[in-house]
């Protein structure tokens, strides 16, 4: 049991890290963007990724160690759905990392270097479209949970 709850912790824990670096990234994101901030998302990207790997990780512990068994997990169709919503998101955090390693390219090849209002609009675009999808994981979490549907 003790355990479980440790594991169950850490991964919280992992996931409160990676809303913390979402949030501060699309906060970070708006137009007037100062040039020592293009430094600042770059390194909040890397702990956004650190943290979903931590995230990907306790969670798998948590499926072959945890209290319930793989059993439970695999057999319940909210955990696929959880799983497919944690990939969606990552595959959306793809064009804003990009963008920022692109971003911090140029600011150390031009100091000042600012990204243009568009590609800063459509960076933090992205950033909101992961947000909003990931309010959908602690639904799908508590439905597999409690084994609803099956």
């Amino acid at each position: 049991m003790l355990q479980d709850a440790l594991l169950a912790w850490i991964h919280y824990l992992a996931i409160f890290v990676l809303v913390v670096v979402m949030t501060a990234e699309a906060v970070l994101l708006r137009p007037g963007l100062a040039p020592d901030t293009v430094r600042r998302l770059a390194l909040y990207d890397r702990v956004y990724l650190f943290s979903a790997l931590a995230v990907l990780a306790t969670g798998l512990l948590r499926l072959t160690l945890g209290a319930k068994g793989a059993a439970f997990y695999m057999s319940n169709p909210w955990f696929h759905a959880k799983i497919t919503l944690f990939v969606v998101i990552g595959l959306c955090s793809i064009p804003p990392t990009l963008s920022f390693l692109r971003w911090q390219k140029q600011a150390r090849q031009q100091p000042g270097f600012v990204p243009s209002e568009p590609e800063i609009r459509r960076a933090r675009r992205w950033v909101m479209i992961e947000s909003h999808l990931f309010i959908l994981l602690p639904l799908c979490a508590v439905l597999m949970a409690r084994g609803i549907g099956m």
